[in-house]
């Protein structure tokens, strides 16, 4: 089983986290919402798996390159 991360492609506030671990993802799947510049931004599952891990929660500053989630594949 492999283990995916997924960070930060800007610097955001995390507006909403619409998963839990242990939550089942397709491709594509929304993991959180940052807002950054007043636009929603959806942060996205790169793969199909579990999520193994939610690194953030609501109202977290995140940085560019910070841990999101990590998917288990």
């Amino acid at each position: 089983m492999a283990a995916i991360e997924v960070r930060s492609e800007i610097p955001g506030n995390v507006w909403k986290v619409e998963v839990a671990v242990g939550d089942a993802l397709s491709d594509g799947s929304v993991l959180v919402i940052l807002e950054s510049m007043k636009m929603e931004i959806p942060i996205l599952a790169p793969c199909a798996g579990t999520v193994g891990q939610v690194a953030v929660q609501a109202e977290q500053f995140v940085a560019e390159g910070d841990l999101i989630a990590v998917i288990d594949t």
